[in-house]
């Protein structure tokens, strides 16, 4: 499996299918905010934030897969699904063991070198609240369903950066 997955990260297809994945994450959460209406509070937009950056671990990824690049791309992939874990967790928290002093932000908070909710307001801005429950799925809510999807990103990054070191074996003519 370690050989297999060494590979798949040697060839772009896998880095694609992860960058595509994660856009079709985003596609839906914006479905669900431009379409269904439900207000994204803080966190949400944060995990929307992971996505992105799991997203942009794919694209990096695929540029050029056979080099050392793909490390960069893996640490990336790790590092937003790990952070968005976190942040799924948190907010999972704040819904199922509801308290006044155990609270979200109001406004998102990004870097005053990159305002995200002021240039694109309509990704970015927080509305909603975190301790409001909007949707849920065979009996989950969405960020129990977060938990899920960025427990599965970082497992098979992981899995994928201890198969690094696995070369996959050469195959000729006479060797099956």
């Amino acid at each position: 499996m370690l050989q297999f997955l060494n590979r798949c990260s040697r060839g772009r297809g896998a880095w694609l299918l992860l960058a595509f994945t994660a856009f079709v994450l985003e596609m839906v959460a914006l479905y669900f905010q431009h379409v269904m209406l439900l207000k994204p509070c803080v966190l949400c937009i944060y995990q929307r934030c992971a996505l992105y950056g799991i997203m942009g671990a794919g694209i990096v990824g695929a540029i050029a897969p056979s080099t050392p690049l793909r490390y960069g791309a893996i640490a990336i992939w790790l590092y937003s699904a790990w952070e968005g874990l976190l942040l799924a967790m948190k907010h999972t928290d704040i819904q199922l063991n509801p308290s006044p002093f155990v609270t979200c932000d109001f406004f998102v908070n990004f870097p005053s070198w990159l305002p995200l909710d002021k240039w694109i307001p309509s990704i970015f801005s927080a509305t909603g609240d975190c301790a409001v429950r909007q949707w849920h799925f065979m009996s989950l809510e969405m960020p129990q369903w977060m938990i899920v999807i960025f427990g599965a990103y970082f497992v098979v990054g992981v899995l994928v950066l201890i198969a690094q070191p696995f070369r996959p074996k050469k195959r000729d003519l006479f060797n099956r």
